[in-house]
Protein backbone atom coordinates (compact mmCIF):
# COMPACT_ATOMS: atom_id res chain seq x y z
CA UNK A 1 0.00 0.00 0.00
CA UNK A 2 1.17 3.66 -0.70
CA UNK A 3 -0.07 6.67 1.33
CA UNK A 4 1.24 10.31 0.41
CA UNK A 5 0.46 12.86 2.72
CA UNK A 6 1.28 16.93 2.35
CA UNK A 7 3.70 18.57 4.64
CA UNK A 8 6.50 21.34 5.30
CA UNK A 9 10.10 21.93 6.11
CA UNK A 10 12.14 24.94 7.43
CA UNK A 11 14.73 25.84 4.98
CA UNK A 12 16.28 28.94 6.48
CA UNK A 13 13.88 31.20 7.79
CA UNK A 14 11.33 30.16 5.06
CA UNK A 15 9.15 26.92 4.56
CA UNK A 16 9.66 24.20 2.16
CA UNK A 17 6.91 22.22 1.12
CA UNK A 18 7.67 18.50 1.25
CA UNK A 19 5.73 15.15 0.13
CA UNK A 20 5.81 12.15 2.94
CA UNK A 21 5.13 8.56 0.67
CA UNK A 22 4.60 6.08 3.20
CA UNK A 23 5.25 2.44 1.48
CA UNK A 24 4.11 -0.78 3.03
CA UNK A 25 4.96 -3.95 1.33
CA UNK A 26 5.58 -7.47 2.88
CA UNK A 27 9.13 -8.44 3.41
CA UNK A 28 10.82 -8.68 6.66
CA UNK A 29 9.87 -6.11 9.07
CA UNK A 30 11.88 -2.82 8.51
CA UNK A 31 11.53 1.12 8.69
CA UNK A 32 13.55 3.34 6.15
CA UNK A 33 13.51 6.44 5.97
CA UNK A 34 14.72 8.50 2.50
CA UNK A 35 15.27 11.59 1.06
CA UNK A 36 18.15 13.40 2.91
CA UNK A 37 17.09 13.56 6.40
CA UNK A 38 18.58 14.79 9.40
CA UNK A 39 19.12 12.71 12.34
CA UNK A 40 16.20 13.97 13.98
CA UNK A 41 13.95 12.79 10.88
CA UNK A 42 15.84 9.47 11.46
CA UNK A 43 14.69 9.14 15.18
CA UNK A 44 11.24 9.79 14.20
CA UNK A 45 10.97 6.31 13.47
CA UNK A 46 10.96 5.14 17.19
CA UNK A 47 8.27 8.02 18.39
CA UNK A 48 5.88 7.39 15.64
CA UNK A 49 5.85 3.42 16.17
CA UNK A 50 5.51 4.15 20.02
CA UNK A 51 2.82 7.29 19.17
CA UNK A 52 1.25 4.21 17.17
CA UNK A 53 0.91 1.29 19.42
CA UNK A 54 -0.08 4.26 22.35
CA UNK A 55 -2.89 4.84 20.38
CA UNK A 56 -4.29 1.74 20.27
CA UNK A 57 -3.09 1.41 16.50
CA UNK A 58 -1.91 -1.36 14.49
CA UNK A 59 1.54 -0.07 13.93
CA UNK A 60 2.51 -2.47 10.18
CA UNK A 61 5.28 -5.35 10.79
CA UNK A 62 6.07 -4.85 8.05
CA UNK A 63 8.81 -3.36 5.09
CA UNK A 64 7.90 0.49 5.71
CA UNK A 65 9.67 2.66 3.55
CA UNK A 66 9.40 6.25 3.97
CA UNK A 67 10.39 8.72 1.21
CA UNK A 68 10.59 12.79 1.85
CA UNK A 69 10.38 14.40 -1.67
CA UNK A 70 11.82 16.50 -3.09
CA UNK A 71 14.48 14.06 -2.44
CA UNK A 72 17.45 16.97 -3.08
CA UNK A 73 16.36 19.24 -0.42
CA UNK A 74 17.68 18.53 3.62
CA UNK A 75 14.93 17.64 5.92
CA UNK A 76 15.41 18.86 9.58
CA UNK A 77 13.48 19.04 12.48
CA UNK A 78 10.45 16.61 13.87
CA UNK A 79 7.66 18.24 12.48
CA UNK A 80 7.28 15.54 9.77
CA UNK A 81 6.47 12.58 12.60
CA UNK A 82 2.73 13.39 12.25
CA UNK A 83 2.51 13.31 8.62
CA UNK A 84 4.19 10.24 8.69
CA UNK A 85 2.26 8.20 10.76
CA UNK A 86 -0.98 9.19 9.07
CA UNK A 87 0.53 8.01 5.65
CA UNK A 88 0.97 4.73 7.80
CA UNK A 89 -2.31 4.54 8.88
CA UNK A 90 -3.47 5.53 5.27
CA UNK A 91 -1.25 2.77 4.19
CA UNK A 92 -2.62 0.28 7.23
CA UNK A 93 -6.13 1.15 6.30
CA UNK A 94 -6.63 2.66 9.20
CA UNK A 95 -7.95 5.55 7.53
CA UNK A 96 -9.72 6.03 4.60
CA UNK A 97 -7.63 6.64 1.62
CA UNK A 98 -9.39 10.08 0.91
CA UNK A 99 -9.17 11.46 4.25
CA UNK A 100 -6.14 13.75 3.77
CA UNK A 101 -6.98 14.99 0.11
CA UNK A 102 -5.90 17.94 0.15
CA UNK A 103 -4.70 18.21 3.55
CA UNK A 104 -1.15 19.32 4.72
CA UNK A 105 -0.33 18.37 8.16
CA UNK A 106 2.65 19.65 10.45
CA UNK A 107 3.31 17.96 14.01
CA UNK A 108 5.79 16.33 16.47
CA UNK A 109 4.27 12.95 18.33
CA UNK A 110 5.30 12.17 21.95
CA UNK A 111 5.45 8.33 23.28
CA UNK A 112 1.67 8.77 24.42
CA UNK A 113 0.55 9.65 20.98
CA UNK A 114 -0.06 13.38 22.08
CA UNK A 115 0.70 16.34 19.34
CA UNK A 116 3.55 18.51 20.27
CA UNK A 117 3.85 22.16 18.76
CA UNK A 118 6.90 22.60 15.93
CA UNK A 119 8.77 26.10 15.79
CA UNK A 120 8.29 27.78 12.43
CA UNK A 121 4.41 26.75 11.83
CA UNK A 122 3.43 30.42 10.41
CA UNK A 123 6.65 30.15 7.44
CA UNK A 124 5.82 26.42 6.75
CA UNK A 125 2.03 27.23 6.66
CA UNK A 126 2.43 30.40 4.34
CA UNK A 127 4.85 28.00 1.94
CA UNK A 128 2.26 25.61 1.66
CA UNK A 129 -0.59 28.43 1.44
CA UNK A 130 1.77 29.26 -1.29
CA UNK A 131 1.68 26.12 -3.21
CA UNK A 132 -1.72 25.93 -3.28
CA UNK A 133 -2.39 24.14 0.24
CA UNK A 134 -6.10 25.82 2.06
CA UNK A 135 -6.34 23.23 4.46
CA UNK A 136 -3.76 22.57 7.61
CA UNK A 137 -3.62 20.14 10.45
CA UNK A 138 -1.20 21.90 12.94
CA UNK A 139 -0.68 20.65 16.97
CA UNK A 140 -3.38 22.90 19.07
CA UNK A 141 -0.65 25.34 20.38
CA UNK A 142 -0.04 26.14 17.34
CA UNK A 143 -3.42 26.56 16.03
CA UNK A 144 -3.32 30.23 16.89
CA UNK A 145 -0.22 31.33 14.78
CA UNK A 146 -1.30 28.95 11.61
CA UNK A 147 -4.10 31.13 11.59
CA UNK A 148 -2.14 34.10 10.74
CA UNK A 149 -2.23 32.85 7.27
CA UNK A 150 -5.11 34.40 5.42
CA UNK A 151 -7.09 31.77 3.39
CA UNK A 152 -5.90 28.71 5.08
CA UNK A 153 -8.48 26.56 7.15
CA UNK A 154 -6.29 25.45 10.08
CA UNK A 155 -7.72 22.39 12.27
CA UNK A 156 -5.69 21.69 15.66
CA UNK A 157 -4.79 18.22 16.90
CA UNK A 158 -4.04 16.83 20.64
CA UNK A 159 -3.45 13.73 20.24
CA UNK A 160 -3.02 10.86 17.32
CA UNK A 161 -6.06 9.03 18.35
CA UNK A 162 -8.09 11.83 18.54
CA UNK A 163 -6.64 12.53 15.15
CA UNK A 164 -7.74 9.57 14.00
CA UNK A 165 -11.08 9.88 14.86
CA UNK A 166 -11.86 13.31 13.78
CA UNK A 167 -10.57 12.50 10.26
CA UNK A 168 -13.12 9.78 10.07
CA UNK A 169 -16.10 12.05 11.42
CA UNK A 170 -16.65 10.13 14.56
CA UNK A 171 -15.18 13.48 16.71
CA UNK A 172 -15.45 16.98 16.21
CA UNK A 173 -12.56 18.96 15.82
CA UNK A 174 -10.71 20.93 18.82
CA UNK A 175 -11.93 24.56 19.64
CA UNK A 176 -8.94 26.91 20.14
CA UNK A 177 -8.77 30.55 20.30
CA UNK A 178 -7.91 32.92 17.82
CA UNK A 179 -5.61 35.77 18.13
CA UNK A 180 -7.13 39.02 19.13
CA UNK A 181 -5.62 41.40 16.22
CA UNK A 182 -6.72 44.77 17.83
CA UNK A 183 -4.75 43.84 21.03
CA UNK A 184 -0.96 42.94 20.15
CA UNK A 185 0.15 46.47 19.38
CA UNK A 186 1.70 46.82 22.92
CA UNK A 187 5.12 46.11 24.21
CA UNK A 188 5.95 42.97 24.18
CA UNK A 189 5.45 40.54 27.39
CA UNK A 190 7.89 41.90 30.19
CA UNK A 191 9.37 45.27 28.66
CA UNK A 192 9.54 47.78 31.25
CA UNK A 193 7.82 51.19 30.40
CA UNK A 194 10.16 54.05 29.01
CA UNK A 195 9.98 57.18 27.74
CA UNK A 196 11.97 59.78 26.39
CA UNK A 197 10.86 62.37 28.70
CA UNK A 198 13.03 60.42 31.56
CA UNK A 199 16.18 61.52 30.10
CA UNK A 200 17.42 64.89 31.29
CA UNK A 201 19.25 67.59 28.65
CA UNK A 202 21.63 65.70 26.03
CA UNK A 203 19.06 67.69 23.25
CA UNK A 204 22.25 67.31 20.36
CA UNK A 205 21.61 63.58 21.30
CA UNK A 206 18.29 63.23 21.15
CA UNK A 207 17.80 65.44 17.74
CA UNK A 208 20.38 62.58 16.78
CA UNK A 209 17.93 59.95 17.93
CA UNK A 210 14.86 61.40 15.99
CA UNK A 211 16.60 61.97 12.95
CA UNK A 212 18.02 58.30 13.11
CA UNK A 213 14.39 57.02 13.72
CA UNK A 214 12.76 58.94 11.01
CA UNK A 215 15.25 57.53 8.15
CA UNK A 216 16.65 54.69 9.82
CA UNK A 217 19.89 55.99 9.92
CA UNK A 218 22.84 53.46 11.55
CA UNK A 219 23.77 56.16 15.04
CA UNK A 220 26.81 55.64 17.48
CA UNK A 221 26.82 57.61 20.51
CA UNK A 222 30.23 57.89 22.01
CA UNK A 223 31.13 59.09 25.30
CA UNK A 224 32.26 58.60 28.68
CA UNK A 225 30.15 56.23 31.29
CA UNK A 226 27.25 57.20 33.09
CA UNK A 227 26.26 60.58 30.22
CA UNK A 228 23.16 58.65 29.37
CA UNK A 229 24.20 56.99 26.08
CA UNK A 230 22.26 53.56 26.70
CA UNK A 231 19.36 55.10 28.65
CA UNK A 232 18.95 57.44 25.31
CA UNK A 233 19.46 54.36 23.18
CA UNK A 234 16.88 51.89 24.59
CA UNK A 235 14.01 54.33 24.28
CA UNK A 236 14.30 54.69 20.24
CA UNK A 237 11.30 52.19 20.19
CA UNK A 238 8.94 54.56 21.73
CA UNK A 239 9.61 57.11 18.78
CA UNK A 240 9.42 54.47 15.75
CA UNK A 241 5.85 53.95 14.12
CA UNK A 242 4.78 49.96 14.47
CA UNK A 243 5.13 47.77 11.98
CA UNK A 244 2.06 47.58 9.18
CA UNK A 245 0.77 44.48 8.72
CA UNK A 246 2.83 43.09 5.64
CA UNK A 247 5.73 43.40 7.37
CA UNK A 248 4.25 42.22 10.80
CA UNK A 249 3.56 38.93 9.65
CA UNK A 250 7.73 38.82 7.76
CA UNK A 251 8.80 39.45 11.25
CA UNK A 252 6.24 37.40 12.95
CA UNK A 253 7.57 34.32 10.47
CA UNK A 254 10.72 34.85 11.09
CA UNK A 255 10.62 34.94 14.88
CA UNK A 256 8.74 31.73 14.37
CA UNK A 257 11.28 30.09 12.30
CA UNK A 258 13.69 31.00 14.93
CA UNK A 259 11.64 29.22 17.56
CA UNK A 260 11.32 32.94 19.15
CA UNK A 261 7.78 33.35 19.11
CA UNK A 262 5.67 33.53 22.20
CA UNK A 263 2.22 32.45 22.43
CA UNK A 264 2.06 32.69 18.18
CA UNK A 265 0.85 36.38 18.32
CA UNK A 266 1.59 38.58 15.50
CA UNK A 267 4.68 41.14 16.70
CA UNK A 268 3.24 44.34 15.65
CA UNK A 269 6.34 46.06 17.48
CA UNK A 270 9.79 46.34 16.22
CA UNK A 271 12.50 44.23 16.61
CA UNK A 272 14.81 45.72 19.84
CA UNK A 273 17.85 43.12 20.00
CA UNK A 274 20.75 43.97 22.22
CA UNK A 275 23.18 41.28 22.27
CA UNK A 276 25.72 41.04 24.93
CA UNK A 277 29.12 42.18 23.88
CA UNK A 278 30.18 38.23 24.13
CA UNK A 279 27.84 37.15 21.11
CA UNK A 280 30.28 35.35 18.38
CA UNK A 281 29.86 36.23 14.68
CA UNK A 282 27.65 33.07 13.71
CA UNK A 283 25.32 34.46 16.82
CA UNK A 284 25.26 38.02 15.60
CA UNK A 285 24.91 37.27 11.77
CA UNK A 286 23.47 33.33 11.56
CA UNK A 287 24.88 30.13 10.09
CA UNK A 288 25.99 27.23 12.36
CA UNK A 289 26.63 23.47 11.41
CA UNK A 290 23.48 21.58 10.34
CA UNK A 291 20.90 23.31 9.97
CA UNK A 292 21.76 27.32 9.33
CA UNK A 293 19.89 29.32 11.89
CA UNK A 294 19.14 33.21 11.87
CA UNK A 295 21.48 35.50 13.41
CA UNK A 296 20.86 38.92 15.75
CA UNK A 297 20.89 40.87 12.28
CA UNK A 298 17.85 38.74 11.23
CA UNK A 299 15.98 38.63 14.29
CA UNK A 300 16.37 42.43 14.11
CA UNK A 301 14.82 42.54 10.62
CA UNK A 302 12.64 45.44 10.40
CA UNK A 303 13.73 46.61 14.06
CA UNK A 304 16.84 47.79 15.42
CA UNK A 305 20.08 45.61 16.80
CA UNK A 306 21.35 47.59 19.83
CA UNK A 307 25.19 47.30 20.73
CA UNK A 308 26.20 48.17 23.91
CA UNK A 309 29.89 48.66 24.44
CA UNK A 310 30.66 48.62 20.71
CA UNK A 311 34.33 48.74 21.57
CA UNK A 312 34.17 45.31 23.51
CA UNK A 313 32.90 43.07 20.66
CA UNK A 314 35.30 41.14 19.10
CA UNK A 315 36.61 42.82 15.59
CA UNK A 316 35.77 39.73 13.81
CA UNK A 317 32.38 39.97 14.31
CA UNK A 318 31.73 43.82 13.97
CA UNK A 319 33.68 43.20 10.61
CA UNK A 320 31.20 40.68 9.69
CA UNK A 321 28.20 43.04 9.64
CA UNK A 322 29.77 45.37 6.96
CA UNK A 323 27.91 43.70 4.13
CA UNK A 324 24.54 43.30 5.79
CA UNK A 325 24.53 47.21 7.14
CA UNK A 326 24.98 47.66 2.70
CA UNK A 327 22.85 44.88 1.42
CA UNK A 328 20.46 44.32 3.78
CA UNK A 329 20.85 40.72 3.45
CA UNK A 330 22.99 38.04 4.95
CA UNK A 331 24.18 35.24 2.11
CA UNK A 332 24.66 32.08 4.01
CA UNK A 333 26.63 28.86 1.67
CA UNK A 334 26.96 25.23 2.67
CA UNK A 335 27.53 22.33 1.35
CA UNK A 336 24.07 21.15 0.77
CA UNK A 337 22.07 24.39 0.52
CA UNK A 338 22.51 28.35 -0.23
CA UNK A 339 20.13 30.92 2.17
CA UNK A 340 19.55 34.35 1.78
CA UNK A 341 18.33 35.70 5.73
CA UNK A 342 16.89 38.88 5.58
CA UNK A 343 18.74 41.82 7.20
CA UNK A 344 17.61 45.24 6.72
CA UNK A 345 17.97 46.37 10.55
CA UNK A 346 19.35 49.73 11.75
CA UNK A 347 22.55 49.73 13.97
CA UNK A 348 22.55 51.64 17.48
CA UNK A 349 26.01 51.56 19.15
CA UNK A 350 27.41 53.20 22.29
CA UNK A 351 31.38 53.53 22.70
CA UNK A 352 33.50 54.68 25.37
CA UNK A 353 36.17 56.44 23.67
CA UNK A 354 38.93 55.13 25.56
CA UNK A 355 39.55 52.23 27.98
CA UNK A 356 39.40 54.41 31.18
CA UNK A 357 35.94 55.71 29.57
CA UNK A 358 36.49 59.31 30.60
CA UNK A 359 37.86 60.08 27.11
CA UNK A 360 40.00 64.03 27.28
CA UNK A 361 41.14 65.65 28.90
CA UNK A 362 40.71 63.71 32.24
CA UNK A 363 41.63 60.27 30.12
CA UNK A 364 44.59 58.19 31.90
CA UNK A 365 45.15 55.65 29.03
CA UNK A 366 48.18 55.35 27.54
CA UNK A 367 48.34 56.10 23.38
CA UNK A 368 49.39 52.60 23.48
CA UNK A 369 46.37 51.22 24.95
CA UNK A 370 44.19 54.04 23.12
CA UNK A 371 45.50 53.24 19.52
CA UNK A 372 45.17 49.31 20.44
CA UNK A 373 40.97 50.38 21.75
CA UNK A 374 40.70 52.36 18.39
CA UNK A 375 42.24 49.74 16.17
CA UNK A 376 39.10 47.10 17.57
CA UNK A 377 36.19 49.73 14.95
CA UNK A 378 37.83 49.45 11.54
CA UNK A 379 37.32 52.63 9.51
CA UNK A 380 35.45 50.86 6.94
CA UNK A 381 32.78 49.55 9.87
CA UNK A 382 32.75 53.00 11.34
CA UNK A 383 32.07 54.18 8.04
CA UNK A 384 28.86 52.74 7.63
CA UNK A 385 27.07 54.64 10.84
CA UNK A 386 25.33 57.70 9.30
CA UNK A 387 24.78 59.27 12.72
CA UNK A 388 28.46 59.53 14.98
CA UNK A 389 27.69 61.71 18.43
CA UNK A 390 29.19 62.56 20.90
CA UNK A 391 27.54 62.62 24.24
CA UNK A 392 28.89 64.65 27.47
CA UNK A 393 26.98 64.38 31.08
CA UNK A 394 23.58 66.58 31.16
CA UNK A 395 24.26 69.29 33.93
CA UNK A 396 22.39 69.48 37.23
CA UNK A 397 20.16 72.41 36.27
CA UNK A 398 19.05 70.55 33.02
CA UNK A 399 15.21 69.74 32.46
CA UNK A 400 13.13 66.82 31.02
CA UNK A 401 12.85 67.14 27.34
CA UNK A 402 9.68 65.77 25.04
CA UNK A 403 8.12 63.00 25.76
CA UNK A 404 7.93 60.06 23.16
CA UNK A 405 4.51 60.67 22.09
CA UNK A 406 5.62 64.19 20.86
CA UNK A 407 8.89 62.95 19.25
CA UNK A 408 6.70 59.90 17.55
CA UNK A 409 4.32 62.02 15.86
CA UNK A 410 7.04 64.00 14.23
CA UNK A 411 8.50 60.64 13.62
CA UNK A 412 5.65 59.17 11.79
CA UNK A 413 4.73 62.17 9.62
CA UNK A 414 8.71 61.98 8.32
CA UNK A 415 7.81 58.72 7.70
CA UNK A 416 4.83 59.08 5.46
CA UNK A 417 6.13 61.65 2.98
CA UNK A 418 9.00 59.28 2.82
CA UNK A 419 6.78 56.42 1.79
CA UNK A 420 5.13 58.67 -0.58
CA UNK A 421 8.38 59.70 -2.13
CA UNK A 422 9.35 56.01 -2.79
CA UNK A 423 5.61 54.29 -3.49
CA UNK A 424 7.39 53.52 -6.71
CA UNK A 425 10.65 52.29 -5.61
CA UNK A 426 11.31 49.32 -3.83
CA UNK A 427 12.70 50.81 -0.36
CA UNK A 428 11.32 52.77 1.96
CA UNK A 429 13.53 55.28 4.10
CA UNK A 430 15.99 57.90 3.07
CA UNK A 431 18.90 56.20 4.80
CA UNK A 432 18.27 52.89 1.88
CA UNK A 433 18.38 54.85 -1.17
CA UNK A 434 21.42 53.43 -3.14
CA UNK A 435 24.23 56.40 -3.79
CA UNK A 436 23.59 55.58 -7.47
CA UNK A 437 20.38 57.36 -7.73
CA UNK A 438 20.97 59.86 -4.80
CA UNK A 439 21.43 62.73 -7.59
CA UNK A 440 17.96 61.67 -8.79
CA UNK A 441 15.52 61.14 -5.77
CA UNK A 442 17.41 63.53 -3.31
CA UNK A 443 18.52 66.37 -5.91
CA UNK A 444 20.37 69.27 -4.45
CA UNK A 445 19.75 73.27 -5.34
CA UNK A 446 22.48 75.20 -6.35
CA UNK A 447 23.70 76.70 -3.16
CA UNK A 448 23.19 73.18 -1.35
CA UNK A 449 25.09 71.38 -3.81
CA UNK A 450 27.95 74.10 -3.22
CA UNK A 451 27.34 73.54 0.55
CA UNK A 452 27.38 69.88 0.24
CA UNK A 453 30.89 69.46 -1.66
CA UNK A 454 32.64 72.36 0.14
CA UNK A 455 31.32 70.12 3.56
CA UNK A 456 33.11 67.52 1.60
CA UNK A 457 36.00 68.77 0.82
CA UNK A 458 36.47 69.78 4.43
CA UNK A 459 35.63 66.78 6.07
CA UNK A 460 37.34 64.66 3.57
CA UNK A 461 34.89 62.41 3.46
CA UNK A 462 34.55 59.50 1.25
CA UNK A 463 32.32 58.49 -1.22
CA UNK A 464 29.85 56.92 1.38
CA UNK A 465 30.40 59.30 3.87
CA UNK A 466 29.08 61.78 1.41
CA UNK A 467 26.21 60.01 0.55
CA UNK A 468 25.36 59.85 4.01
CA UNK A 469 25.15 63.10 4.52
CA UNK A 470 22.59 64.06 1.68
CA UNK A 471 20.91 61.19 2.87
CA UNK A 472 20.73 62.37 6.62
CA UNK A 473 20.22 66.09 5.39
CA UNK A 474 17.17 64.69 3.33
CA UNK A 475 15.71 63.60 6.58
CA UNK A 476 15.96 66.55 8.72
CA UNK A 477 14.09 68.03 5.66
CA UNK A 478 11.43 65.65 5.85
CA UNK A 479 11.17 66.43 9.99
CA UNK A 480 11.09 70.34 9.13
CA UNK A 481 8.30 69.23 6.09
CA UNK A 482 10.48 71.25 3.70
CA UNK A 483 10.51 70.47 0.02
CA UNK A 484 13.93 71.05 -0.94
CA UNK A 485 17.28 70.08 1.65
CA UNK A 486 18.72 73.48 2.56
CA UNK A 487 22.25 74.39 2.90
CA UNK A 488 21.45 74.45 6.73
CA UNK A 489 19.95 70.88 6.25
CA UNK A 490 23.26 69.87 5.19
CA UNK A 491 25.53 71.74 7.83
CA UNK A 492 23.43 69.81 10.44
CA UNK A 493 23.76 66.67 8.76
CA UNK A 494 27.58 67.07 8.88
CA UNK A 495 27.34 68.04 12.86
CA UNK A 496 25.70 64.83 12.95
CA UNK A 497 28.53 62.84 11.88
CA UNK A 498 31.66 63.75 14.22
CA UNK A 499 35.19 62.29 13.77
CA UNK A 500 35.33 58.69 15.02
CA UNK A 501 36.16 57.62 18.25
Amino acid sequence: MLAAVHSATLVGVDGQPVTVEVHVSSGLPAYHVVGLPDAAVRESRERVRAAVLSSDLTFPQSRITVNLAPGGVRKSGSGLELAVALGLLVANNELPAGALDGVAVLGELGLDGTVRPVPGTLALVDSLARFGTRSVIVPLANAAEASLVHDVVVRAARSLGELRACLKDEEAWPGWEPPDLTQLAGAPDGDEPVDLREVRGLAFARRALEVAAAGAHHLLFVGPPGTGKTMLARRLPTIVPPLPRGEALEVTRIHSAAGELVHGRLLTARPFRAPHHTASTVSLVGGGSGRPRPGEVTLAHRGTLFLDELGEFAPTALDALRQPLEERVVRITRQHASLAFPASFQLVACTNPCPCGLGPPACRCSELHRARYRRRLSAPFLDRFDLRVRVTAPEPCDTPGECSEAVAGRVAAAVARQAARYADWPWEHNAHVPAGVVDTLLALTADADATWRALTAERVLTGRGAARIRRVARTLADLDDATDTSPAHLESAALLRSDAP
